[in-house]
Parts: C-alpha cells; structure tokens; sequence
C-alpha cells in the first residue's frame, strides 16, 4: 500500500491555479481566434482561406502546461490544466458568451480539439508512466 501525498504548499497552489488560470485564458484565444481566415482582415489577404493558426497554438501549449504542471507541482495533478482546457473550449464552445454557439462547426473546429486534447493526453500519460516508473524504482531509460 503507497503513502498518501504530502498536502500542496503554497507555491505549488499558487502555480496550479496559474496554470489553470493559463489554460483557461488559451482556450478562449484559441477557440475566439480559430474563426481567422486569409481575407486581408486579421491575417494577409490570401484567397480568403480559412487559416486556423490557434489549432498550432494548442498543439505547443496544451501538452506544455500539461508536462510543466507535472514538474513543478505533481504529477497526479498534471490533469487540471487538461480539463480547463477542455471544458472551456466545448463549454464556451458550445454555450457561449449570451447563449451564442462560438464552436464553429466545420473541420477546424475538429482540428482545434483534436490538435489540443490529443497532444496534451499524450503528455499526460507519458508524465503519470514515468512517475510510475520512478514511484517503483524502474529507471526510466
């Protein structure tokens, strides 16, 4: 049977609602931005292609926030930054701001989902493997 984990001090709080703070505040970029298009508005005029440059965005930040909150404050709580992520993209997605739907359904809104939630399982389940490993005494190699 394992110990349970000492509590969270104070800076590891502070950084775990940092993170949070941070996923949250990129799902909403992320989600309002994808809409961008090469029409000479926001990005230069191309042939009016949809351009979604968030879905890049998400792909580097997600698993980032994932593996740097399993650094410097657990492991087991490398996942909160994850599900911030998640749900304020579908949840703001879906029900956003006045009831309006901001997801906008066409393939970049799959692209942005699948380009954020995917990378950052996978870190997630890389960072909890290796924790296990370490818990064990297995070297990781």
């Amino acid at each position: 049977m394992t110990e349970p984990s000492p509590p969270l001090t104070s800076r590891q709080r502070l950084l775990l609602a940092l993170l949070a703070f941070d996923a949250f505040l990129l799902g909403l970029l992320e989600l309002f931005f994808l809409p961008l298009r090469l029409d000479g508005i926001v990005l230069p005029k191309l042939g009016d292609f949809p351009m979604p440059v968030t879905v890049v965005l998400a792909v580097i930040t997600t698993p980032l926030l994932v593996r740097t909150t399993a650094k410097v404050v657990r492991p087991s709580f490398s996942v909160i930054p994850l599900l911030v992520w998640v749900l304020v993209v579908l949840g703001m997605g879906v029900t956003g701001p006045g009831g309006d739907l901001v997801l906008i359904q066409d393939w970049r809104a799959l692209l942005l989902i699948g380009g954020g939630a995917l990378p950052g399982a996978l870190a997630l389940g890389g960072g909890l493997g290796n924790a296990a490993k370490v818990a064990k005494g297995v070297s990781s190699g």
